[in-house]
């Protein structure tokens, strides 16, 4: 079949996006192609809310059929956590037959080159732009997120990460020239004479394990990074959020048929319920590559079980913030509540610990002891969630059980700051809303150290109360080494503090904020700029995205001959 996309059309429309992309991730500056205001789709092609609205419900109970070989049958089971069941079936594939089909278009995309693949994984992150308001929807309700951070993250904040990943694997390709001609003087002998090719080759199927609550921030930078290094990608979503990543491999398949390559080099691997196929396919040695997003048991399985492939993971961490003092009182207590609010705490970047000297800290409102800092970060957190619409906005809804019970088992833990209490959704009556918990416990008790030390994904935070800001570095040092961190925060006015701060994460490998009293919030990282975890210590072993997460999903084979 002839191309509808061909390699002119294609370079023309996208290599000037990838240029600014190239030179973003350079000079590490603000930059996003990708509108974060709803009110900015809707022309040139793309959904509008009520389109986008729209396009999702016209999904409910239809059968989402992708073309793929070796389908067997047909899986879902979808439901919301806001209540209403998706209804929206997927292939389930005959593994044995659906992975020979995808490394038969491996050749033809390998020898497209850096540059084709690139414009191809741009279109295709153009063709889901568009469509971002159905997305949005989609991501909606499979992770519980709210609509506005479901379209945000879920649409133009997971697009970005996904060119960022797309330019990243075009640096690293590109380093090496495709010919060079290479001559040795041999004195008063001819020269030595060599022409030389250099090709980058894929390690193979590369797999993308999706996770529940961020299907497409958490799954783009791994798929792009993979099919634009010239594997093929297989996506094993969540089973409780089929719907995103089963859209994104729909419309990839679409560009790759149009563009002239073989659709099978992006498909979709869903699961019967409680089939458990992440196991059987990271194992499997067509699978060469893997990206993961989840817990650390599994992700720890996947290191040392998956040995034919490159493993990435993203696992657990305990995030903590360190509040030794500060010249903006109100704000940082703006900041934090935010930041424990945001998505109800299910995101893996949302602190946990607050280190507070049990003797107080100094504040542009005079000295506040750690019960008064408690106290007043338990109303801003109440002041902020007190109207429930606003509280809906922000929290979203919980995205399963499990969150929910370790929630209200968390009230046990130690004397509680601020209770959690229900938020009814008058839109959405059967969703589960619920508000943070601040537990406080004391660092010095031995007895509260196991809970402070565990990761404890939700709306939980502990307020530990330490003897000193020593004492709260070396709690930092030691929790970061032992268990990892997504985020690092600290509030200080002390430079020798700040110092001793930002030394631990040096050496320990965690990303740090300071200080932040506005509307950055610790939890949040911008795709060109920030790096999304560092790779170097448990919370996970890759970061997104930089050089590391793309260099090793291929390797260059060099082919000589005499000049």
């Amino acid at each position: 079949m002839a191309a509808e996309l061909t390699a002119h059309q294609l370079i023309a429309q996208h290599r000037p996006t990838l240029d600014l992309a190239l030179e973003t991730i350079r000079t590490r500056a603000y930059w996003s192609p990708h509108p974060e205001h709803p009110k900015a789709y809707g022309a040139n092609g793309s959904l509008d809310t009520a389109a986008g609205k729209a396009a999702f419900d016209a999904l409910a109970g239809t059968r989402l059929d992708l073309g793929q070989p070796g389908t067997d049958g047909w899986v879902g089971g979808e439901v919301s956590p806001y209540g209403i069941e998706l209804g929206v079936e997927y292939p389930h594939a005959d593994l044995d037959v659906l992975l020979p089909a995808m490394q038969a278009g491996q050749k033809a995309w390998r020898d497209a080159g850096a540059e084709l693949r690139a414009m191809v994984c741009l279109e295709i992150l153009k063709r889901i732009a568009d469509r971002t308001m159905e997305f949005a929807q989609a991501v909606m309700h499979t992770s519980g997120q709210a609509f506005m951070m479901a379209f945000q993250a879920g649409g133009p904040h997971a697009q970005d990460r996904g060119m960022e990943a797309v330019a990243y694997a075009y640096v690293e390709q590109s380093r090496t020239p495709e010919t060079a001609e290479w001559t040795k003087p041999q004195g008063k002998r001819d020269p030595l004479a060599l022409t030389k090719r250099f090709t980058p080759v894929p390690r193979g199927i590369g797999l993308v394990v999706g996770c529940n609550t961020f299907p497409t921030w958490n799954g783009y930078p791994g798929l792009f990074a993979s099919l634009a290094t010239g594997n093929a990608v297989l996506v094993k979503p969540h089973p409780r959020a089929v719907l995103p990543l089963a859209l994104t491999v729909q419309v990839a398949r679409d560009v790759l048929t149009e563009a002239g390559f073989d659709p099978n080099l992006v498909a979709l691997a869903a699961e019967r319920p409680g089939e458990g196929i992440a196991k059987t396919l990271a194992t499997r040695p067509e699978i060469r590559i893997i990206d993961y997003t989840g817990s650390t048991a599994f992700g720890d399985w996947l290191e040392a079980n998956a040995r034919q492939a490159q493993v990435y993971t993203e696992k657990a961490g305990v995030n903590t913030v360190i509040v030794e003092s500060t010249d903006d009182y109100r704000g940082m207590l703006a900041n934090l509540a935010f930041s424990l609010s945001l998505y109800s705490g299910q995101m893996c970047t949302t602190p946990q610990n607050l280190l507070i000297p049990r003797d107080g800290i100094r504040t542009d409102q005079g000295a506040k002891s750690y019960d008064e800092v408690t106290a007043d970060l338990a109303r801003a957190v109440d002041g902020l969630l007190g109207d429930d619409a606003r509280a809906n906005a922000l929290l979203g809804a919980i995205v399963n059980p499990d969150v929910k019970a370790r929630l209200e088992a968390a009230a046990g833990l130690g004397e509680v700051a601020l209770a959690s209490r229900e938020v009814t959704n008058p839109e959405f009556p059967d969703a589960v809303v619920r508000t943070p918990v601040i537990v406080k416990l004391d660092g010095a008790k031995p007895e509260d150290e196991a809970a402070y030390t565990s990761e404890c994904f939700g709306p939980v935070s502990f307020a530990v109360a330490v003897d000193s800001a020593d004492h709260a570095v070396e709690l930092l040092r030691r929790s970061v080494r032992e268990k990892g961190a997504m985020t690092v925060g600290a509030y200080t006015t002390d430079p020798e503090v700040e110092e001793a701060v930002q030394e631990v994460c040096l050496d320990e490998a965690a990303q740090l904020s300071l200080n932040l009293t506005g509307g950055v919030y610790v939890n949040q990282t911008a795709a060109f700029s920030d790096f999304h975890g560092s790779g170097g210590n448990p919370a996970a072993n890759a970061a997104l995205c930089d050089g590391a997460f793309v260099a090793n999903r291929f390797r260059v084979v060099e082919v000589r001959r005499p000049a």
